[in-house]
C-alpha cells in the first residue's frame, strides 16, 4: 500500500502561513528553513523553529499509513505550491521525493531531506495555568503598541509578565510611554515572572486569531515559554535582562484626578500631529478646572490653540509638555468614552485608567521639556 495522506488546501494553507515567519528568517543553520513534517496514522504535525521561537502544529488527516514517517521540505516552497491548489490534497511519500495533487489532477513534486538533521525540538510542556483567549487578546492589543522594535536597552524590548500579590500584571515600555495590565482573574506562584520578546507577542496574536482558540495554556519547556491553544505549540525563549522597576511611577500621591471624553481628546491630538511634520515638537498642556488649554507651535508649519473639555479636575492649575504621538497611543487603546486621568506637575508623568471585571488598565506619559520649533 502507498504511503499517502490527504488533507484539506484550507487547512494546511493555514498552518503553513503561521509557519512562514519563523523559517523565512535566517539563522546560523540552513535547515531551519525547512519544516518538520511528522505524518502518523490519526494526524499530521508539522514543526519549525528559527532556534529563538518554536511552532508546532496538528491537524487531522485522512492516511494510509499504518506506522509513522517523517522529512524535512522546504517551508516557502511547500507553502507556494500549497497556496496555488485547492479542494482535497494528497500527499505521495517516496524515497527523497514528495508528489502533491488534487482532486482535479493537478500536481507537484517537490524534494525533502531527512528528519535528522533538524535541530531538537522542545517536549514536555508543564503547563502552568489558563486563560480566556479574548483576555490574552485584550492584553496584547493594549501593550503591543509600546514595545520597541529595536531598543538600545534590550529589556525594554519585550512585555513582562510578573506574579503579584493580587493576580498577574503584564507590562510594557519604551521608556517615555507605559502599559499595564492587572488582573485578579488569573494567579501565578509568587516569585514568577518573565519577558517575552516583541516578536513573541506579534505571533501569538496571529496564532490566536488564527486558530479560533477559546482558551490557551500558558507552560514551560526547557526554559521556554510556551503558548498553546487549539492544534498549536508556541514556544519562545525569555529576554534574560532585567526588565525596569516600573512601579515608583505608577505612584499618585499627591496627583489631581479628573475625567475626560476620550473621542474629544482623540480628535485634538490627531490635530496637534499634523503640525509635527516629522519632528519631535512638544505640546503644551494647561490643566485648569473645567477645561485644558493645548498649545503646539511649529514655525515651519504653523501653530494650534484650543481648549479641550475636562470634568473633575480637583486642584490647582498645572502645566506640562507632552508629545502628541505617545498620548495618541494610549488614549486609542482605552475602550471607554470618558476616561480617568491623574496629573501632579510638569516632572511627573500624566496616568490614564481603566477597570472592567476582568482587569485594570493603566497606561501613562512622562512629560517632555519644551520644543516648540
Amino acid at each position: 500500500m502507498s504511503n499517502t495522506f490527504s488533507i484539506s488546501q484550507v487547512e494546511l494553507s493555514a498552518i503553513l502561513t503561521a509557519t512562514q515567519p519563523i523559517c523565512n528568517r535566517r539563522t546560523a543553520l540552513d535547515v531551519t528553513e525547512s519544516i518538520l513534517f511528522q505524518v502518523n496514522p490519526r494526524e499530521l504535525l508539522l514543526k519549525t523553529t528559527d532556534l529563538e521561537v518554536s511552532l508546532r502544529s496538528s491537524v487531522s488527516i485522512e492516511t494510509t499509513l499504518t506506522e509513522s514517517k517523517e522529512f524535512l521540505i522546504s517551508g516557502k516552497r511547500i507553502f507556494d505550491v500549497v497556496k496555488e491548489m485547492d479542494g482535497l490534497l494528497t500527499f505521495t511519500i517516496d524515497d527523497q521525493k514528495i508528489r502533491i495533487k488534487n482532486e482535479s489532477g493537478v500536481g507537484f513534486t517537490l524534494a525533502i531531506r531527512e528528519a535528522s538533521d533538524f535541530p531538537p525540538f522542545p517536549e514536555r510542556i508543564e503547563n502552568l495555568m489558563k486563560f480566556d483567549a479574548d483576555f490574552i487578546m485584550s492584553v496584547i492589543n493594549k501593550l503591543v503598541s509600546v514595545i520597541p522594535q529595536n531598543n538600545a536597552t534590550p529589556a525594554l524590548n519585550g512585555m513582562f509578565i510578573e506574579s503579584i500579590e493580587s493576580g498577574i500584571a503584564f507590562v510594557a515600555t519604551d521608556g517615555h510611554s507605559l502599559a499595564r495590565v492587572q488582573t485578579n482573574k488569573y494567579t501565578l506562584p509568587e516569585g514568577q515572572s518573565w519577558l517575552l520578546p516583541r516578536r513573541t507577542v506579534a505571533e501569538l496574536k496571529k496564532l490566536i486569531e488564527s486558530s479560533a482558540s477559546k482558551e490557551v495554556f500558558l507552560g514551560e519547556c526547557s526554559g521556554q515559554l510556551v503558548f498553546s491553544g487549539n492544534h498549536f505549540n508556541f514556544f519562545s525563549r525569555v529576554i534574560t535582562d532585567k526588565f525596569p522597576d516600573y512601579k515608583p511611577a505608577l505612584e499618585k500621591e499627591g496627583f489631581h484626578g479628573a475625567m475626560l471624553d476620550r473621542g474629544a481628546w482623540v480628535k485634538s491630538l490627531k490635530r496637534a500631529g499634523a503640525l509635527l511634520a516629522g519632528k519631535f515638537v512638544s505640546t503644551s498642556f494647561t490643566f485648569k478646572k473645567d477645561v485644558v488649554d493645548l498649545h503646539i507651535e511649529n514655525k515651519e508649519v504653523g501653530s494650534l490653540k484650543e481648549a479641550v473639555k475636562v470634568t473633575d479636575f480637583d486642584g490647582e492649575k498645572v502645566k506640562s509638555n507632552f508629545y502628541s504621538p505617545y498620548l495618541l497611543n494610549g488614549l486609542q487603546v482605552l475602550d471607554d468614552d470618558a476616561v480617568a486621568f491623574a496629573i501632579k506637575n510638569e516632572t511627573r508623568p500624566i496616568i490614564f485608567e481603566q477597570d472592567n471585571d476582568d482587569y485594570k488598565f493603566t497606561f501613562l506619559v512622562m512629560p517632555v521639556a519644551s520644543t516648540q520649533a
